[in-house]
């Protein structure tokens, strides 16, 4: 078999747009879920009864799925055809939804996340292999842009949603809406796009199990920790029939971590000895050896693990202190996702003459600010509009970032490398999604179980048994509890100091966001000045050779839901959020003047519309 085969005859005219719809529409379920399910989550602590710790599993389950199973799931689309891992993967989502939409306890519930994150890891290496056959040249370059937009436009929808069907019906609605999504995206799906195949490789299962194992653990470590305590342990650990006794001497959360980083050291040590042997690999290590790769992977990841874990921290301090609706809350996280839309187009538009790392750098260093200063302005009753503000501006900074960061990452990479390197971030990016809720939220945690205290102490003639119940409840409610008092009248300092307290913690969680955007940006200062710049080919046909078609490796697109990001913007070329699978290789990396091989699409004169041969890529 070729590199790749396209399993139906070529798409042309309206049929090809149409079918971009579908495919964006299946991209931008991953981002819809992201915003959707955040800002929903207010609510569904207060329906349910979920503890601190569970909400947090809501969000990271779903992210540390997608993440462990990415690579792994284009392995699957290389043997059983792209076109139907996609329909898998939204048979797996709808199953997910409607699992989580009937839950009757919150395991139940995390387990729904579960399986969709598992549908929603194999839809990428489906969209863009499908995307990268059906498309060539200019046309290529314009379907991704389209798609980048329509990202954006679903992570509005998806804010706006949540906090309208939770305020209007009940919680189990944001889930059961991807029953009729679900439906649409199967049916166009297998009515328009093609089945397309790529050459098949062995899957790494070592390394897919030691490296998901790994992960696991750690999220699992931070999530848990501060219930099972970080030094005596507070309450017993039972797991896999293993007893660990609140009598011991050590908590088991930092021995989980300390596990989870073993496990992950051992994960990379293996994915080195494959590279080595020359098998295939679930991480190519080789790739983080050019500069731009690694410090543009390691900002992406500070971004996208800042995304994630405002889209846990700020619901519930917009309903819960605030006292906004989830409706008036979810129009502060639209606004948001429209100022990263906005940046997307402005980094596209005006500013495209600074350069692609300049423009990083700067929507880096303006992501840094706003949320610092979010962190300093915040108050117990500050209007939810000057929040709304500074939330618009940190899109802008998100936008300006994404419209640029893989171009800028890929850089320079082979073209056989060029599907590894895409898969490889948007791994990165997944896993930073997970840790990012882990992380702020265990920032908030911690926080909450000091902030609270050191507020209610100061409330001459609570007794101490009072104030620690209700500061237990508050915390184990991750903040409900707050609005419940304040709904039936309680006592108006205890309400008040309660939210004061609340408030320490967010700020305290989003200085710790502002910090891991500050090392972000140190990263995007080690980019090579000329990363990411535009490459030309000299045509050998005498066909006139596209500019866009060599750089589309390289484009970025959005930060989707569940990858890289919430929100979403217009695309620079390729796709930045669930990229093509480790066997979607689907550039040209040539330097600059190089000729062409015969091989780039138009330069290669292929007649128009008909697939390229490397249409969904080499195996490398």
């Amino acid at each position: 078999m070729t590199d790749t085969e396209v399993g139906s005859e070529p798409l042309r005219g309206r049929t090809r747009w149409i079918a971009l719809g579908v495919l964006a529409l299946a991209a931008g379920t991953l981002v819809f879920d992201a915003t959707i399910v955040g800002v929903s989550l207010p609510a569904v602590i207060a329906a349910t009864g979920l503890g601190f710790a569970a909400a947090q599993w809501i969000l990271s389950a779903y992210s540390v799925v997608f993440a462990a199973l990415l690579i792994t799931a284009g392995r699957v689309g290389d043997r059983v055809g792209m076109r139907t891992l996609m329909a898998i993967g939204v048979v797996l989502v709808v199953a997910g939804s409607l699992l989580a939409a009937a839950a009757h306890h919150p395991d139940l519930l995390i387990w729904g996340r579960i399986v969709q994150g598992a549908g929603a890891a194999c839809i990428p290496a489906g969209v863009f292999s499908a995307i990268d056959a059906v498309f060539r040249g200019r046309d290529r370059t314009l379907a991704h842009t389209a798609g980048g937009v329509a990202l954006g436009v679903v992570a509005v929808l998806g804010a706006l949603l949540g906090g309208w069907l939770t305020t209007s019906f009940t919680w189990p609605w944001i889930f059961l809406l991807n029953v009729p999504i679900g439906a649409v995206l199967l049916a166009g799906i297998l009515a328009v796009v093609p089945e397309v195949r790529t050459a098949e490789r062995g899957l790494d299962v070592d390394g897919f199990l030691l490296g998901a194992a790994g992960f696991a653990v750690v999220v699992f470590a931070l999530i848990e920790g501060a219930a099972y305590g970080w030094g005596r342990p507070l309450r017993t650990f039972e797991v896999f029939g293993l007893h660990w006794s609140a009598r011991a001497s050590a908590s088991p959360g930092p021995v989980l971590l300390v596990l989870g980083l073993v496990l992950l050291a051992l994960f990379l040590l293996w994915e080195h000895h494959r590279g080595q042997v020359n098998r295939p690999a679930l991480l190519d290590l080789s790739l983080f050896v050019a500069p731009a790769f690694r410090w543009g992977a390691a900002a992406s990841f500070a971004s996208a693990l800042t995304v994630f874990g405002l889209l846990f921290v700020l619901p519930l301090y917009l309903v819960d202190v605030l006292g906004l609706s989830t409706l008036r809350s979810g129009l502060v996280i639209a606004l948001a996702a429209l100022g990263t839309l906005l940046g997307a187009l402005v980094a596209r538009g005006p500013v495209a003459e600074l350069g692609r790392v300049r423009i990083v750098r700067l929507g880096l260093a303006i992501q840094t600010v706003a949320i610092a200063l979010t962190a300093l302005c915040i108050t117990a009753d500050i209007s939810p509009w000057w929040v709304a503000v500074l939330l618009v501006c940190y899109g802008v900074g998100l936008g300006l970032t994404c419209a640029h960061l893989t171009a800028v990452t890929l850089a320079g990479t082979p073209r056989a490398a060029a599907g590894r390197a895409r898969a490889s971030q948007a791994t990165l990016g997944g896993f930073g999604a997970s840790l990012g809720v882990a992380i702020l939220g265990g920032a908030l945690s911690l926080s909450i179980g000091h902030a609270l205290p050191d507020r209610l102490s100061a409330i001459h003639g609570l007794p101490p048994r009072t104030a620690r119940e209700v500061t237990i409840a508050t915390h184990d409610s991750a903040g409900g509890a707050i609005a419940a008092l304040r709904a039936h009248h309680a006592d108006t300092a205890v309400v008040d100091a309660l939210a004061r307290g609340f408030t320490d913690a967010t700020r305290a969680a989003l200085l710790v966001a502002a910090v891991i955007l500050l090392l972000g940006l140190f990263a995007a200062t080690r980019l090579p000045g000329s990363a990411g710049m535009p490459r030309r080919t000299v045509p050998t046909t005498g066909v006139p050779g596209d500019a866009a078609d060599v750089e589309r490796a390289s484009g970025s697109a959005s930060e989707a839901g569940g990858s890289s990001g919430a929100v979403a913007g217009p695309s620079d070329g390729a796709a930045d959020s669930g990229a093509s699978p480790d066997g979607a290789e689907v550039a040209s990396s040539r330097p600059a003047g190089t000729p062409s091989d015969g091989t780039d699409g138009e330069d290669a004169g292929e007649a128009p519309g008909e697939p390229r041969g490397d249409a969904s890529g080499s195996t490398g």
